[in-house]
């Protein structure tokens, strides 16, 4: 899959900055290729779409330090596989994760810190509430400073 099929929209952001209230940051990723190749990517272990357990979103910068752009992806937990993968921008990325960060110590809704959405067209394809958001250097390596990990889970 091409990753110029993607577009990504982020929102529920800026209450961080602001101070106001909590609002559970969304990732919308957008898909303008063909419907049946995404829907092949999207397929889980049974018959449906996979399921946010066995997904996993991660960043992984071009260059050294947290400037410039990078690569977004979802992945299957499962199998290793890229579910899809678009270029974003480490800025938009990090301030993502920053209020998905904040979210999650402000707010008690136990459904995770961020909301991951997969359309296309108007369809919402995938929907899932994530808690883990891993970001990793240009050499592959966990960047734990920038990452979002729950307590309790070990890398």
């Amino acid at each position: 899959m091409r990753r110029e099929y993607f577009d990504l929209h982020v929102s529920n952001t800026d209450w961080v900055s602001a101070e106001d209230e909590p609002r559970k940051p969304t990732i919308v990723i957008a898909f303008d290729g063909p419907r049946e190749v995404l829907e092949t990517s999207l397929a889980g272990a049974d018959e449906g779409l996979v399921e946010a357990s066995e997904t996993d979103v991660n960043y992984r910068f071009h260059a050294d330090g947290p400037a410039g752009d990078g690569v977004l992806s979802v992945t299957n937990r499962i199998t290793g596989d890229f579910v899809l993968e678009l270029n974003a921008t480490a800025d938009g990325v990090l301030e993502f994760i920053r209020a998905a960060r904040a979210y999650g110590e402000r707010a008690a809704d136990g459904d995770g810190r961020y909301r991951l959405v997969v359309r296309f067209e108007n369809d919402e394809l995938l929907a899932h509430e994530k808690s883990t958001f891993l970001v990793y250097n240009h050499e592959g390596n966990l960047v734990r400073q920038h990452s979002l990990i729950p307590g309790g889970v070990e890398l």
